[in-house]
């Protein structure tokens, strides 16, 4: 369909069955960048976290002091998996690009590490402008790639074919303009690196066989010197270890009226 429907369904059910995985994953339970996320929005009274997962960011919201917290996930077993995890959190099952909120429900909405899963990330972001309050905080957080595109080719194939639900990864140039088109005035930007562990990031996927696990470290394997300088690609016993995962934390703004 136009929309994606099928497309989306079936990504919501991957990430229901993983919810446990997700919810124990390092990546997304831990680090600077949570709680980086959740400080921008420590002065909101009502916060939305939209593609939640297993509710780590919303429930770093509610450790901020967020009074009023709500967990939106298009799989409904992920919106469940939050709510049980994290006390202080109400959950909603909701498409990010189709958010079913009145416009300017929100202090402050936040997003961590999921809109490459988005079939229209555009959309996504004029959604949050328009759930926004003016003043509101828009705290985004998400993979990207780098301006080269053979560079930015590589980690997308190598993302999806560990995951089919992965649509794609952006450049923050990409993210800064939509944004900007959605009305929301960008007020700083910062990037890191995350280390993955390739076993645990491949097994975090319950539905990978051993074949599609020995296709994905052979990508990395077979990967020309340039992939392996940039994104940090790391051999242990000739297998591939671990590898630089680059992200963008975007803190934007809608301006007050």
């Amino acid at each position: 369909m136009e929309d994606g429907t099928n497309r989306k369904a079936a990504t919501a059910a991957s990430f229901g069955a993983s919810a446990d995985e997700y919810l124990s994953s390092t990546t997304h339970r831990e680090g600077d960048d949570l709680e980086r996320l959740a400080s921008w929005c420590d002065e909101a009274s009502w916060a939305l976290d939209v593609a939640t997962g297993a509710g780590h960011t919303a429930g770093a919201l509610v450790d901020a002091g967020v009074p009023n917290v709500v967990a939106a996930d298009a799989s409904r077993s992920m919106v469940a998996t939050s709510v049980d995890s994290f006390p202080g959190v109400v959950g909603v099952v909701a498409d990010a690009e189709r958010l079913p909120f009145p416009p300017e429900t929100f202090d402050a909405v936040t997003c961590r590490i999921a809109a490459h899963h988005f079939s229209a990330p555009e959309t996504f972001v004029d959604e949050v402008s328009r759930v926004l309050r003016p003043g509101g905080v828009f705290a985004f957080e998400d993979n990207v790639v780098p301006d080269d595109d053979t560079l930015g080719s590589f980690l997308n194939h190598v993302e999806e074919a560990r995951d089919p639900t992965h649509v794609e990864s952006y450049s923050t140039s990409t993210w800064l303009r939509w944004m900007e088109n959605a009305g929301v005035a960008v007020e700083g930007t910062e990037h890191l690196v995350k280390r993955i562990d390739v076993q645990a990031w491949l097994d975090r996927i319950g539905s990978l066989d051993t074949e599609q696990k020995v296709r994905v470290r052979r990508t990395f394997a077979e990967a020309p010197g340039t992939v392996l300088d940039a994104f940090d690609i790391r051999f242990e016993n000739g297998a591939v270890e671990s590898f630089g995962s680059p992200k963008a934390l975007i803190r934007a703004r809608k301006p007050p009226e």
